[in-house]
């Protein structure tokens, strides 16, 4: 335990807070550039995306090589890794365009090619004599122990960059996402901004891979987008929230990582990510599952109360115990099922109610006024007190709900 309070107040060691930094930096470059991906329903083009890196790692540290060097330039490795990266993007995008293959078929195409030759040339720089093989096979899943200074500073200038983009196109990007065909109407190049906002899930892959790696990024990637959409409807909320999210994904699991030995640090940051998926999805106020049971339970009550004081008014005896009890609980009906004053009284009034919807559609031919009624929404929250006074006028005086 002291270990990881350690690891969390950056007291581990220069190397351990360098990663814990760089992680969270990458967590929230790669949170928020992933909100409008998944808005567009495009997840798993970050998938593809990150498989096509590989085949550019190879080529880059052949190609260093062959130029003198030791192959293991990060700066090089990620531009190889970049521009096999956004060819991968542009065939998914010309197979959709140009043949009748939807987008799932043109993804898993890319994806299988680009990884499999990546795979096929990673073996060859392995037989090669020249060069600094060692751990290059991180990039698949990630190799933090290594990570420098300058490693860190690459995320944090290139995540800046993402974030700021994202923010700046936020608004077409959004529109885009939802309406694609309205965004078009408006004069918008629905095709550019897709490009744009797919380009800039590619920058942040390619930073990431020397921290999580190509498998673990598109999980960085979704997982905290995913997880900001139980906390908010609004696009502007969700980018920040998804971007808070994967930064404490990255800062908490790149700490627990340092604080016990041989534990991955890719792995156990998409696990954080996964803990505050699933915290979000059970306690999310609005869109979690216990707000879902709460407000099913709620409706349930509502139900049961009305028929039961429906079943006062017309003196019909309650034999569904569940209404039974709920109505004794609220000291609307005696236990033996005799109802009180105040049911009487409650009784009435719902009645009353039933006969003011009826005199509202005979005043109002709005069904989109007068549909609202659901039984259960109160009169006084769709009409002004004096059309509920008028509607009472054609009624007459009440009519007291006699005793059972």
């Amino acid at each position: 335990m002291n270990a990881l309070l350690d690891a969390l107040t950056l007291q581990a060691g220069y190397n351990a807070a360098l990663v814990a930094v760089g992680a969270g930096l990458l967590g929230f470059a790669a949170g928020s550039s992933g909100t409008l991906l998944v808005l567009r329903k495009r997840a798993l083009v970050s998938d593809a995306v990150a498989h096509a890196t590989l085949p550019g790692v190879a080529l880059a540290f052949m190609a260093m090589v062959a130029l003198g060097g030791d192959g293991r330039s990060l700066p090089g490795l990620l531009l190889g890794s970049a521009v096999t990266a956004g060819i991968g993007l542009l065939l998914v995008e010309a197979i959709t365009r140009r043949t009748r293959l939807p987008e799932d078929a043109a993804i898993g195409a890319v994806l299988g090619t680009f990884f499999g030759f990546g795979v096929v040339l990673l073996t060859v720089v392995q037989t090669m004599s020249a060069g600094r093989q060692a751990g290059l096979e991180g990039f698949l899943l990630g190799s933090t122990a290594g990570m420098l200074f300058e490693d860190a500073v690459v995320i944090a200038v290139g995540g800046a960059l993402a974030v700021a983009a994202t923010w700046v196109m936020r608004r077409p990007m959004t529109l885009v996402a939802f309406d694609s065909d309205y965004a078009a109407s408006l004069g918008y190049d629905v095709r550019r901004i897709d490009l744009m906002m797919m380009g800039l899930v590619m920058a942040v892959t390619v930073i990431g891979l020397k921290l999580v790696g190509l498998v673990l990024i598109v999980a960085l990637l979704i997982i905290p987008a995913v997880t900001a959409r139980f906390w908010s409807d609004r696009s502007g909320h969700v980018i920040w929230i998804a971007g808070g999210l994967g930064g404490t994904a990255g800062y908490v699991g790149a700490a627990i990582s340092a604080s016990a030995p041989a534990l991955p640090t890719g792995p156990v940051i998409v696990l954080v990510a996964a803990g505050l998926f699933a915290v979000s999805l059970l306690l999310a106020p609005v869109r979690g599952v216990l707000a879902a049971v709460l407000r099913r339970r709620r409706f349930a009550l509502r139900v049961h109360r009305r028929q039961g004081l429906l079943a006062i008014a017309a003196r019909h005896t309650i034999r569904e115990p569940f209404t039974l009890r709920l109505l004794v609980r609220e000291g609307l009906v005696r236990p033996d099922g005799v109802p009180t004053d105040a049911g009487r009284a409650q009784a009435a009034r719902v009645v009353r109610d039933e006969r003011r919807w009826d005199i509202a559609r005979e005043i109002h031919q709005d069904a989109g006024l007068t549909g609202r009624y659901d039984g259960l929404t109160p009169i006084e929250q769709v009409f002004t007190p004096d059309e509920i006074a008028e509607f009472d006028r054609r009624l007459g005086p009440p009519v007291a709900v006699g005793a059972a």
